[in-house]
């Protein structure tokens, strides 16, 4: 397999087309089950619909290809960004050939039957292993062993248009807007996305791989673009909770299901209502149907939650929504402070577990 890169190939194409070429250059495989895939090499996002591993008979990753976003799983996709990532691809294969790329250290294997969990839901009953059940499953025991960071595990892959990102997808990691932090930055339309806390990316697939690396702590992160043939390194300020992303596309089991929707008051509704400013004060904009028939809550559109088992205000949390995410487990109970038709009520909350998909 000398001088050739291995890649996952998910649907077929020409092989007289620009893309078709470029994969005639390439042994690919396409993956269908995780059985026996080594997830600790080909570690992910497990919910990405879309992805490719770019790598070497030395199983070295090049790149990554693929990723999305909440509202869509392929916005960031297409057959153009293919293209130029596979040739890209191609260039740091021979690179590392004649030696000019380093080697990275292999990361700790790791496979789907080392699980418990998942070798009860999955081996045990003859049905096959899929990805969406790897990160789901992963999940469950950190909860079950107490280290569940749910910032971390399950608010994952941030939104790069959080922080005002917003790409050429035809063409790569060329920006076609920069605005809010990254364009107080000094990030410009043009710029092309080179590294990412120092790490080089060459995909938007290798940006939100890095991206979900990065402390949910940190109050800043190095963004570095080529401009005009020279590389420039960018501080970017991160905004509070810029790892938020919507949940729902997850069917996520530690995620507890709620039956409800809010938004943040602002400061002025507040003050009005006599709220703390710093508080997590929210009110509730739509109520599932589910709700009575699951006697989740007796919530209704107008409510104002003020507080949770006693809690009114938080570190990360700016609604009452987000407060029971990150602090109650799935399945558990609260207590919710509610003002309604300026009248303050307590009223109990149920939390679901959603049963889990196949």
């Amino acid at each position: 397999m000398e001088g050739r890169v291995f890649d996952a190939q998910v649907v077929l194409s020409p092989k007289d087309s620009p893309l078709g070429k470029v994969l005639s250059e390439y042994v690919c495989a396409r993956v269908t089950r995780m059985d026996d895939v080594d997830v600790g090499l080909f570690d992910r996002d497990w919910n990405n619909a879309i992805y490719f591993f770019v790598l070497n008979a030395d199983e070295q990753i090049y790149m990554r290809y693929g990723g999305r976003e909440a509202q869509s799983p392929d916005t960031y996709n297409s057959v153009e960004s293919m293209r130029i990532a596979l040739e890209q691809g191609l260039v740091l294969h021979r690179k590392y050939l004649q030696g000019e790329l380093p080697k990275q250290e292999r990361p700790k294997s790791m496979f789907p039957r080392e699980m418990p969990l998942l070798v009860e839901r999955t081996f045990a009953r003859r049905q096959c292993v899929e990805c969406h059940l790897i990160g789901d499953f992963q999940n469950i025991q950190r909860e079950r062993d107490g280290v569940l960071d749910k910032l971390t595990h399950l608010y994952r892959s941030p939104d790069i248009k959080t922080i005002g990102i917003g790409l050429d997808v035809p063409n790569g990691l060329v920006v076609k807007e920069a605005t809010g932090a990254v364009a107080a930055a000094g990030m410009r339309p043009g710029d092309r996305i080179a590294g990412w806390n120092g790490v080089p990316v060459w995909t938007f697939g290798d940006v939100q791989y890095r991206y979900d690396k990065v402390d949910r702590r940190a109050k800043s992160l190095e963004i570095t673009v080529d401009r005009e043939g020279r590389p420039v390194v960018l501080t970017v300020a991160l905004p509070i909770r810029w790892w938020w992303t919507d949940l729902r596309f997850r069917q996520s089991s530690v995620d507890p299901r709620l039956d409800f929707e809010d938004r943040p008051l602002t400061g002025d509704e507040k003050q009005k209502l006599g709220l703390k400013p710093d508080g997590f004060a929210s009110q509730v904009k739509q109520v599932s149907g589910f709700a009575k028939i699951r006697g989740t809550h007796d919530l209704r559109i107008g409510d104002v939650i003020v507080a949770v088992n006693g809690m009114d205000s938080d570190e990360f949390a700016h609604t009452a929504e987000l407060f029971l995410k990150l602090h109650t487990r799935a399945g558990e109970s609260a207590k919710l402070e509610v003002i309604r038709d300026g009248k303050r009520i307590t009223m109990p909350l149920k939390t679901y577990v959603l049963s889990f998909r196949k």
